[in-house]
């Protein structure tokens, strides 16, 4: 079921672009706007009659593709409401029903890994190395394993940056990393944290607890450069105000 709703969302994005870049063609750039309101808001423009004919076959597809994805995401959700590994990931900031399950099926079972550090390194986030002659040198990551989980949680670490709690310890960790290594960098470190986050999630049995996750992360950061230590300070007081956060019923209309 997940390899259909893949392979309809690439569906759906190839014919999304195939319309904008016809449209931007005849000088009239669509609008943009979320996937479920793209062809609504896309009838409602007053196009150029050969435009509006040029774009037809391909709204007819989008139209008929979005009816699918939403089926295929109703049954998701109702695979998240009856698994219970997959609403406890699903408690994690930045993750949801399709982030939760790709890890599921990856991922197979939290035991085989003895630590998070290998199921970073199974997803290929961790950095490669070339070493000899007693050198030691270390590459960008290695990027072995699955791509598409891999691409997941890239997306799932901007999600956070981005849109997270602010005093998320997640969001907190990957700022300070942000301010001294640039964003894309932060990204990746964070896709890799979130990685070993959710493995402890699943491996424990336990929902995503802000809390407990600051107060380790605060006693992480105190022992780094001392440029952090205001970060560290800051975690350690978000560590006493945040609490669980409780799988709700978006998970079923995610």
């Amino acid at each position: 079921m997940q390899a259909h709703g893949i392979a309809r969302r690439r569906r759906w994005l190839r014919c999304g672009c195939a319309a904008r870049g016809i449209a931007r063609e005849y000088g009239s750039p669509l609008p943009h706007c979320a996937t479920e309101r793209f062809v609504s808001n896309v009838c409602k423009k007053q196009l150029a009659p050969d435009l509006q004919a040029a774009l037809e076959p391909l709204l007819k597809m989008l139209e008929i593709n979005s009816i699918q994805l939403e089926n295929v995401e109703l049954e998701l959700a109702k695979l998240c409401v009856t698994e219970p590994v997959i609403a406890l990931l699903a408690t994690a900031p930045g993750v949801g029903p399709v982030v939760a399950t790709c890890f599921v099926s990856v991922i197979d079972e939290a035991k085989r890994f003895r630590c998070a550090h290998h199921v970073e390194s199974y997803l290929g986030l961790v950095p490669s190395e070339d070493s000899s002659g007693g050198k030691r040198r270390i590459g960008a990551i290695s990027k072995k394993g699955n791509k598409y989980m891999r691409a997941l949680l890239i997306q799932s670490a901007w999600t956070i940056l981005r849109t997270a709690d602010r005093s998320d310890p997640l969001r907190l960790w990957a700022e300070a990393v942000a301010a001294r290594r640039g964003k894309p960098v932060a990204v990746v470190a964070l896709a890799r944290r979130l990685v070993g986050v959710l493995w402890a999630m699943w491996s424990k049995g336990t929902a995503y607890e802000a809390a407990r996750l600051a107060a380790a992360g605060s006693r992480g950061l105190s022992q780094a450069a001392q440029s952090l230590e205001f970060r560290a300070e800051a975690l350690k007081k978000a560590s006493k105000k945040q609490s669980m956060k409780k799988l709700t019923a978006a998970a079923v209309t995610h």
